[in-house]
């Protein structure tokens, strides 16, 4: 088989790869590779790693649905995922949203998938080329769609957990789309899943899949909903641990939000170094430093506040007890 020769010019002032011979006609999208006698995939692949000069990704296939009832597992759960006009709940608007029922059980092993949905919206203002850019998703896709309210809500009411891939963003624009979302529990998949720990380098869904051995098409929200349900579910680093185990005990735990309030100017660094975050009162919350930790670390956060911070120790910062059912709202 002739195989065109190419030669790449580092000193050209255009620097690019040169054509030496005649070009090897590119194969069109829609021709398929021809299969090998007794060719197989998998072994193929398999054989590829054993060597470990390689790892390969393997494509997501989703989850078959199948009818609640037939579900061994007693608890359910649903991971959301929206795509939205933008970042403020108050005024932007969703534009998709995906959903993803499952059943699990008390050790935090995931069953099966027992229903799905997915819905564009109209929004009332065109979306924005960025968006569009980010998403796939133009104005004309959205032309004239509603969600279906009564379709997503049969899917959310029964959940006893709602989960989203930074569930900061995601509650408050689900909360205001349907009041189902309201009452639930949430957990959040970016901040209860200890992803270091767990041999990954990131908590972004593009990370977390692709050093899962998978590859997805992205940015649509089913299709990201059906992506991280394969990642809670597969064992991760040394020891085994399931992602979604580490996430059902986390929302499990109460925790408490503590507000540094009338913090000295000159402790700002301090108090960010520690892992606060400062809120300008714009979301609801106190107009003040802050930090969300595990009940059993408030008295600690006490002293150091106490100490390190106002040098009185009669202080008592605000605090705001919170639960899967508090956390993540707006």
């Amino acid at each position: 088989m002739k195989i065109a020769s190419i030669q790449f010019d580092l000193f050209d002032d255009a620097p690019g790869y040169r054509q030496m011979a005649r070009s090897v006609p590119r194969k069109r999208k829609s021709e398929t590779l021809p299969t090998l006698p007794g060719w197989n995939d998998e072994e193929a692949a398999q054989w590829l790693e054993q060597g470990g000069r390689f790892r390969i990704l393997r494509k997501l296939v989703p989850r078959p649905i199948i009818p609640r009832a037939e579900s061994a597992f007693p608890n359910l759960a649903v991971l959301v995922d929206t795509e939205t006009t933008g970042l403020n709940s108050a005024k932007d608007e969703i534009i998709e949203i995906g959903a993803v029922a499952f059943t699990y059980d008390d050790a935090g092993v995931i069953g099966d998938v027992v229903g799905i949905y997915s819905g564009l919206r109209q929004p009332s203002e065109p979306i924005p080329a960025e968006i569009t850019r980010l998403t796939g998703i133009t104005d004309d896709m959205v032309a004239g769609h509603e969600i279906d309210i009564a379709a997503l809500d049969a899917l959310i009411e029964p959940a006893d957990l709602v989960i989203a891939h930074n569930a900061a963003f995601d509650r408050p624009f689900c909360e205001k789309l349907s009041p189902a979302f309201v009452s639930k529990a949430w957990a959040c998949s970016v901040r209860e899943v200890p992803w270091a720990d767990l041999g990954f380098e990131g908590n972004k869904l593009g990370y977390l899949v692709g050093q899962s051995g998978l590859f997805h098409e992205g940015h649509r929200a089913t299709d990201d909903c059906n992506a991280l349900l394969e990642v809670l579910a597969r064992p991760a680093g040394e020891g085994g641990a399931l992602p979604f185990c580490e996430l059902l005990r986390s929302s499990e735990r109460s925790r408490v939000c503590v507000y540094a309030e009338n913090a000295p100017f000159d402790m700002k660094d301090h108090l960010k170094g520690r892992g606060y975050r400062w809120s300008d009162g714009s979301d609801g919350r106190p107009r003040a430093w802050w930090i969300e930790i595990d009940d059993e670390l408030e008295e600690e956060e006490f002293r150091y506040l106490r100490t390190e911070i106002y040098g009185w120790e009669d202080a008592e910062p605000l605090t705001l007890r919170l639960t899967a059912f508090d956390r993540y709202r707006a």
